[in-house]
């Protein structure tokens, strides 16, 4: 009965669809098409590896200092220990913060990516809709991010179109 159900539903949806008027757009073949985007990417990555290294060597530090603490334990006082082992947990409490300041959701490297992506993602989500409203449509699939997209007809695909409408401007 479930399935039933389901069907009839899907079947409904599927005629209100076909009574619409959409069209499908592949979002990042049309990022891909803007010199400005790819500069981006290009830089961000840049970024990320100099971040990254100077995460690791941080975290190559916290490490050295720990193999050379393990080295010397045993020739260590209890109170030495001790210092040395808060000193251990500190700087890599610190290096954990400094990862996140980094790489967190409002780090440097996701502020740099708004800073230099937003912009682009803006002009090119303003593209599809001027283009949408001025051909009439009624949605706009992306083909690049929905994984349920499993026919599309090369009719529907107005990707080109959009990509032509944003080299015009």
């Amino acid at each position: 009965m479930k399935r039933l159900f389901l069907l009839a539903m899907f079947v409904l949806a599927a005629g209100t669809l076909s009574a619409q008027n959409y069209i499908i757009v592949n979002s990042e073949k049309i990022f891909k098409s803007i010199d400005a985007y790819n500069q981006a990417i290009t830089a961000l990555d840049e970024l990320a590896k100099q971040y990254q290294q100077e995460v690791d060597n941080r975290f190559g530090q916290v490490e050295q200092l720990y193999n050379t603490y393990m080295e010397e334990k045993a020739s260590l006082s209890q109170r030495s220990r001790q210092e040395r082992e808060e000193q251990i947990i500190n700087l890599e409490q610190e290096t954990n913060k400094y990862q996140e300041s980094i790489f967190g959701k409002e780090g440097s490297l996701m502020a740099k990516r708004k800073e230099l992506i937003e912009p682009i993602q803006k002009k090119v989500f303003a593209a599809i809709e001027v283009y949408a409203q001025k051909i009439g449509a009624g949605a706009v699939f992306d083909s690049a991010n929905n994984p349920a997209l499993l026919y599309k007809s090369a009719d529907a695909d107005h990707t080109q179109k959009v990509i032509d409408l944003l080299k015009q401007k």
